[in-house]
């Protein structure tokens, strides 16, 4: 069996990987000339390293990230912090694997390392998968530069604009979330000397408050500290919702200082050193009812798009991508029946995929109100219980999690 791959992020890498842990044999078609993946940190829960594990990539991911100390919520302007969850070494006797902050450079480095040893021929970049057609023997993948590619199954890895979704379900709306992101990346040295005891903690923290909240943490063994803030605001001009969505987009320093102005000082001295601020809007989209048209199927952003706000994006498409290959293995028959196993291959992975996927949006969708209450007695009803959780029932915390963090798709059935 042969799977084509459209997309080299995290999702597309993940999922060559673990086909060709499966032996299946993969081509992943890329856009970009090049892997040097722009970006900020991104956080690897339990859930996504217990792939990693199994793929015996989980040493050298975490010797390229941060392993927090803890999980926080505090409040942004005063710095209260309503509750914390002890992760370090707590974490994988909690949840059978670390809590790890990485830089999606990084992240992409490791995965693409680990393809390139083990199927040197599987990485083409330079063209993107524009289209597809289907036969009764495979599928074929048109690419960009005029060229096709021949395979038993396509999977669109392809992002939030994937082209391969396009062809299979029409245009899809995208709701303005009424939120606009920031994120930046600055270096902790500098913030230690400028900052001193403000400089951000080694934990992954959440800020709330009124209209806004911001997350910072620690990256690259802690030599940098990222931040994202998300801020309520009217949407984008009429016309430009793609441009205003793409996260390479930059804002301006006076933007941002406007944005969080009277926040701790830990936010704002970091904005103070931030020499580069990208912002962009926050789109959502409903669950899609079908992932899977015949020999090609979605997967990650493509598939079920989130919201950053349970920072699970990139951990689903990397389940995604077990699940993928574990039925793409099962389905390996020869003969007229191995195009009917395909499909049921494709199909059954939707089916295992779609109800845990739709709940992780489901719950970054509530984050987002979570994180902006507006009002005192709002506050007072969301986060006074945290306080309280934190102060008598601490394990109230971490069993909460349980359900996201813990779950091994491995070896769920």
């Amino acid at each position: 069996m042969k799977v084509l791959i459209s997309g080299a992020g995290i999702g597309g890498l993940s999922t060559a990987l673990c086909l060709v842990h499966h032996g299946i044999e993969v081509a992943v078609i890329e856009r970009a000339d090049t892997l040097d993946d722009i970006g900020a940190g991104i956080q690897l829960p339990p859930n996504a390293m217990r792939v990693f594990t199994a793929l015996g990539l989980d040493a050298a991911l975490a010797a390229r990230a941060f392993r927090p100390m803890a999980l926080e919520a505090r409040m942004g302007r005063s710095g209260r912090q309503l509750f914390t969850l002890n992760l370090g070494d707590a974490a994988q006797p909690r949840w059978g694997a670390p809590y790890l902050h990485i830089h999606r450079v990084d992240y992409i480095d490791v995965l693409a390392a680990a393809l390139r040893s083990k199927a040197p021929k599987a990485l083409h970049l330079g063209a993107a998968v524009t289209g597809y057609t289907q036969t009764e023997n495979g599928v074929n993948a048109h690419l960009s530069d005029g060229h096709s590619l021949t395979g038993d199954a396509l999977i669109g890895a392809d992002g939030l604009h994937s082209l391969v979704q396009g062809q299979m379900l029409g245009a899809q709306k995208a709701d303005f979330t009424g939120h606009m992101a920031w994120r930046a990346t600055v270096p902790m040295p500098l913030l230690e000397k400028k900052l001193k005891a403000q400089a951000p903690r080694p934990t992954a923290c959440v800020w709330m408050g009124q209209g806004r909240h911001c997350v910072t943490y620690q990256l690259c063994g802690g030599a940098l500290a990222n931040f994202v803030g998300v801020v309520e605001a009217d949407p984008p001009p009429n016309g430009a919702a793609e441009a205003a969505e793409s996260w390479s987009r930059r804002g301006t320093p006076a933007q941002a200082k406007a944005d969080f102005k009277g926040w701790h000082p830990t936010l704002t001295g970091l904005l103070d050193e931030a020499d580069t601020l990208y912002r962009w809007a926050l789109f959502d989209r409903q669950p899609l009812a079908k992932w899977v048209d015949g020999r090609v199927a979605l997967l990650g952003d493509a598939a079920h798009p989130m919201l950053p706000f349970m920072a699970q994006g990139a951990a689903m498409a990397v389940e995604d991508g077990w699940v993928l290959a574990t039925h793409l293995a099962n389905s390996l028959v020869k003969g007229p029946e191995s195009a009917r196993a395909i499909k049921h291959a494709l199909s059954t992975y939707q089916h295992r995929r779609y109800a845990r996927t739709a709940r992780v949006q489901a719950g970054a969708r509530a984050n987002a109100k979570t994180f902006h209450r507006r009002t005192g007695l709002a506050q007072i009803g969301t986060y006074g219980p945290m306080w309280l959780a934190d102060k008598i029932a601490p394990p109230l915390i971490s069993q909460s999690q349980n359900w996201l963090y813990g779950y091994d798709v491995t070896r769920a059935h």
